[in-house]
């Protein structure tokens, strides 16, 4: 028993590092990097959203806004955890927000995935909640990815809450299974 509790321990001194729990004060230089960094992976996000669901560019533009993220789950035996930055588009005002991401669990395995999330919503209630008050996903959602040109970005796209539809992507095309249960989303307050 004390074997178990030395090895939790250790397992979660490791996903707090990975969280970035102990990162201090940016400077000027690494807020300006930090925002260029996120722009850069939002952008390749919607490159690689449009090939492989090209309807969702329709989607998007028509959308009050949307939220794009890079997430890095990592699973250590017994631990599982989600981390990732990423930044809300006004579509109306064009104003970009930065935001942070970080879930965490128990789950058996090991191993680091890398996925990007991007959320559309429709109107501006919805994306204020997701952006002013963070937000916090409870739910689960399976969808079927498009296979060759079967298929269009509404079969692919999860509705997570009225007004919110969720892509996930991995580096292989859209995710067969778009989960986000217990994951939480706030302002990156250093970035903003």
């Amino acid at each position: 028993m004390r074997e178990r509790l030395k090895l939790l321990a250790a397992l979660l001194a490791v996903v707090t590092l990975f969280s970035g729990f102990f990162g201090g004060d940016k400077s000027k230089d690494e807020i300006q990097k930090a925002r260029q960094e996120i722009k850069k992976m939002s952008h390749e996000t919607l490159q690689m959203l449009y090939r492989y669901a090209p309807e969702a560019r329709s989607q998007l533009k028509n959308a009050y806004g949307y939220a794009t993220f890079s997430n890095v789950g990592i699973n250590i035996f017994l631990v599982s955890t989600e981390n990732g930055s990423g930044l809300a588009h006004d579509n109306k005002t064009g104003k970009d927000i930065y935001m942070k991401m970080f879930s965490g669990g128990v789950g058996v395995g090991l191993g680091v995935k890398d996925f990007r999330i991007v959320f559309i919503f429709d109107n501006k209630r919805v994306f204020d909640d997701f952006v002013n008050s963070g937000w916090e996903a409870n739910a689960q959602a399976d969808a079927a990815a498009k296979a060759e040109d079967k298929g269009d970005a509404a079969s692919v796209a999860i509705t997570v809450a009225p007004g919110v539809h969720l892509y996930k992507l991995t580096k292989n095309g859209l995710a067969l299974q778009a989960t986000i249960q217990g994951t939480k989303y706030w302002k990156d307050d250093e970035l903003n």
